[in-house]
């Protein structure tokens, strides 16, 4: 889809598959029938900033696998016309590679499960 903007920062020490990351963003964008521009910026951190934002946001110690921020809590998913900013994903590559290991799948799977998991969140659609 081509009215989807996916900014992606990474630390530069960690590999991901920027492809991969864009992909599965529109994937849930087009389950989920958004059809309005959408622009959503995704960061791959170390734990060292991850337990910054845990800390800071959720008022818990220490690191976590992935933290959204929807800028738009609790809104419809069915978005208006024009560029709508769904928000921020933030995703521990440290956490990843753990959660990979122990799930036995490879990093970039982990990479997309969050980034699908987190998607729902920026959404407004949330697990019970």
């Amino acid at each position: 889809m081509e009215n989807i903007k996916v900014l992606i920062y990474v630390e530069s020490r960690y590999k991901v598959n920027r492809k991969k990351i864009k992909f599965a963003v529109s994937q849930v964008l087009e389950e989920q029938e958004v059809k309005s521009p959408v622009e959503v910026s995704i960061a791959i951190v170390g734990d060292r900033k991850m337990t910054l934002l845990n800390k800071k946001y959720r008022d818990k110690d220490g690191t976590t696998n992935v933290l959204s921020f929807p800028l738009g809590e609790g809104e419809e998913t069915h978005l208006p016309a024009g560029v709508v900013r769904l928000g921020d994903i933030v995703i521990s590559y440290p956490m990843v590679i753990k959660e990979a290991s122990r799930d036995e799948v490879l990093v970039d799977e982990k990479v997309d499960e969050l980034v699908r998991h987190s998607m729902h969140h920026l959404l407004g659609l949330h697990h019970e």
